[in-house]
């Protein structure tokens, strides 16, 4: 089972950062999209639309999150025991 420890990285703003990237860049480079073809609210609902229909995208997105949520420093899917142990995000990455 995985076991993440979501109420720290909850609390890390580049873990929304990271996350809406993970979600947004497979579905840009699917359909060819620039930032400047996006000019209205109905043409991100429209290409939304267009990737919850397309099987291909949603694999695609769930790979990608699926691929940013997995701590590369720890074997396997879970976060390192002492990760699970922390109630804030880590601060100073020389310190224990």
């Amino acid at each position: 089972m995985m076991k993440i420890n979501w109420k720290v990285r909850f609390k890390n703003p580049y873990f929304y950062v990271a996350l809406i990237l993970a979600i947004v860049a497979p579905v840009g480079v699917y359909f060819g999209i620039n930032a400047d073809d996006l000019t209205s609210w109905s043409m991100v609902g429209a290409v939304a639309k267009q990737a919850i229909l397309n099987p291909y995208v949603v694999v695609t997105v769930i790979v990608s999150v699926a691929t940013f949520l997995i701590d590369p420093t720890t074997r396997g899917i879970s976060d390192s025991n002492r990760a699970m142990r922390y109630d804030e995000p880590k601060k100073d990455d020389s310190k224990w």
